[in-house]
């Protein structure tokens, strides 16, 4: 019959949403295997044996099979409609987690690519293959996006983004700076890439980041390690990141939101992230699971004084902008 047959139409486009269906299961799969060894490696030493060798092959083929089927149908794929652009440490990924629970919404096979900052030249088919097929975002009604949280301070990275994606919408989420460079030492020190105290390397940060901004806008291949690893306190300078956004972006396409709130009250924080992206409300989801939360002792509190004193006048130009109090400013 017409249409039934092996090579008909409907049936090609039946056998690609099923292969799509087998590669994103297994991809998925693959993804919270890791992250859940990550979490548990992150508990402490001798948690958890690691995967057996055997288990571990077996998702790396599988990741390789998805990716090459990615690949090759990277032009019927879509861009993102979104971007999760920052900051770090500021709860980008419990934010984006809970979108992608929405059924309106559907995951890119990486939460954070690092496309515009790291590679931008590899270009558009390499970025279109990380994101689902435009057939299925039709007929689901949904869309797509990512999180890499290095764009809201990548000096180079809002003029890449309006050049390749210039109707995207854009969605910072910003933490006390306090609280965020420290957290953002405590992740580098955890991983081995940052040998030096707090302190010591607060003290280290303007010799260390000299030049860097300037490289990164005049090299489109330099990737400036230290200015994503070692940018305690200037990732925190959050309104000179969102004048380079505006400049690029018209404002309404910009939804600054705080971490504070999306912790104290995520219910809210989701539904108006719902809203500026055009998805109809989930009144029915009740779970919000917080996620890369670790414990780690306390900052000296002559730091922490510091560092109050040096984000007091930053933070009240921020507020001016934003026309509303962030609420990180002492009594």
């Amino acid at each position: 019959m017409a249409g039934h047959g092996l090579g008909s139409p409907g049936t090609s486009v039946r056998v690609s949403k099923a292969l799509e269906m087998l590669t994103e299961v297994a991809a998925l799969r693959a993804d919270r295997g890791r992250a859940e060894y990550r979490a548990q490696m992150a508990a402490g030493p001798h948690t958890t044996a690691p995967p057996p060798p055997a288990q571990e092959r077996a998702r790396g083929a599988g990741e390789r099979v998805h990716m090459r089927f990615r690949a090759i149908t990277r032009n019927a794929r879509a861009l993102p409609d979104f971007l999760l652009i920052g900051g770090q440490r500021c709860g980008s990924t419990s934010l984006y987690t809970t979108l992608c629970g929405h059924p309106q919404v559907l995951a890119g096979a990486h939460k954070e690519p690092h496309f515009f900052d790291n590679n931008h030249l590899r270009g558009e088919d390499f970025y279109r293959r990380l994101f689902p097929l435009r057939a299925h975002l039709r007929a689901r009604r949904a869309i797509t996006g990512e999180a890499t949280t290095h764009y809201l301070s990548h000096p180079a990275v809002p003029g890449r983004v309006a050049a390749m994606l210039p109707g995207v919408r854009l969605i910072a989420i910003l933490r006390d700076p306090v609280e965020r460079a420290y957290s953002h030492y405590q992740l580098a020190h955890r991983n081995g890439r940052e040998p030096l105290s707090f302190e010591q390397a607060l003290a280290a940060e303007p010799e260390r980041l000299a030049g860097e901004e300037a490289r990164l806008l005049s090299d489109p291949g330099y990737r400036g390690e230290a200015y994503g690893v070692q940018s305690y306190r200037i990732r925190g300078l959050y309104l000179q990141q969102l004048e380079r956004w505006w400049a690029a972006f018209p404002p309404e396409r910009l939804l600054v939101l705080r971490s504070e709130d999306m912790f104290e009250r995520p219910a809210e924080v989701y539904a108006q992230a719902l809203a500026f992206l055009g998805l109809r409300p989930d009144t029915a989801r009740t779970a919000f699971a917080a996620r890369n939360q670790v414990v780690y002792s306390s900052m000296l509190p002559e730091t922490r004084a510091q560092l109050a004193a040096f984000y007091a006048e930053p933070n009240s130009r921020l507020e001016q902008r934003l026309g509303r109090s962030m609420g990180w400013q002492g009594p």
